[in-house]
């Protein structure tokens, strides 16, 4: 711009000059005023290619501002579990593996494989996010803690749905629906109608696997006064029944059904809780709806296709042929 100004005022002098000397002709006058025309006329253009590049400047800092916006309720619309899970190539599971069929370790080749229904759940979907599956074992009542603190991506062991659960974690759609069974409560063969309501229990010792379901309903369904004793599995709670250091173990029907075919002692109480559940469902950290939303889609697929009850079966018949006890 200054350097415009100095080649208009470079033309004004030069007319002024030219105009207070006589001898000037017309066509130096000509001459002189066209030069300062298309001074000011580059000029001028200058000044409003420089008004066009500013505003076009702030145009684009404009998009900009309203592009990250717009990323920025894209990020907010969803969380990137799933992102997360795919950008890591794995998805890692928790699952506390004593509780055949569903699963547990099968060391029969000399090294611990984890076998059962919930790991081929598992491995299937796996393989539909197409990342791997890394299975982390531990005890039932450490894998939601492993859940919220995102030490895992999910957990599957035989989770049955409850209220304090869904508070807890996000849960998927329900599998193994063919397993809708009630919960009840094993006691001594001989001692079965003596417990038939829930006030027989009063005083009693009652074992039940802790953080299990099974101990929610011993202590909103029984008395106050139930001394419950938490084992860290069922086959533990069965032992305890049968060296009467326990008066009886709370468990799902078909588990106690199940425990009482291996142990001829043992029964049935004719008292059952006041619970129906529609099958099993996985465990996935609060808020993480995007792989929860993406595990559902899954077990629909697993669900339709009848895929779980055939993973069951050969689960079942694995544990047999290792002598493993069936729940």
């Amino acid at each position: 711009m200054k350097k415009n100004l100095a080649i208009i005022m470079a033309a004004a002098l030069s007319l002024s000059l030219l105009s207070g000397c006589g001898s000037s002709s017309t066509e130096t006058t000509a001459a002189a005023t066209t030069a300062a025309t298309e001074a000011a006329t580059e000029a001028e253009t200058e000044k409003e290619e420089e008004t066009t590049a500013a505003e076009t400047t702030e145009a684009a800092a404009e998009e900009t501002t309203e592009a990250a916006a717009a990323g920025s309720e894209e990020l907010e619309g969803g969380d990137g579990s799933l992102d997360r899970v795919l950008a890591a190539g794995k998805i890692v599971m928790a699952t506390s593996p004593d509780f055949a069929p569903w699963e547990f370790q099968d060391t029969s080749s000399g090294q611990t494989e984890y076998v059962g229904s919930d790991i081929e759940l598992a491995k299937y979907i796996a393989e539909q996010l197409g990342v791997e599956l890394e299975i982390r074992p531990m005890e039932f009542s450490a894998i939601l803690q492993a859940i919220n603190s995102e030490t895992v991506d999910m957990g599957i062991s035989g989770f049955a749905y409850t209220e304090e659960r869904a508070e807890a974690m996000n849960l998927s759609t329900h599998y193994n629906a063919s397993n809708v069974t009630g919960q009840g409560i094993l006691v001594m063969k001989d001692q079965t109608s003596t417990y038939n309501t829930a006030e027989a229990f009063a005083g009693k010792k009652v074992a039940a696997q802790n953080a299990s379901l099974q101990a929610q309903l011993v202590s909103s369904e029984l008395p106050e006064d139930v001394e419950m004793q938490l084992v860290t599995n069922v086959t533990e709670g069965v032992l305890m029944l049968t060296t009467g250091r326990v008066d009886a173990l709370a468990v799902s029907e078909d588990n106690g059904l199940s425990l009482a075919a291996k142990y001829p002692e043992v029964a049935m109480a004719d008292f059952m809780f006041d619970y129906s559940n529609d099958g099993n469902v996985v465990g996935i950290k609060k808020g993480n709806n995007d792989l929860t939303n993406a595990i559902n889609k899954i077990i629909d697929q697993v669900n339709e296709e009848g895929l779980y009850e055939q993973w069951k079966a050969d689960a079942v018949e694995l544990a047999e042929s290792l002598n493993i006890e069936v729940h």
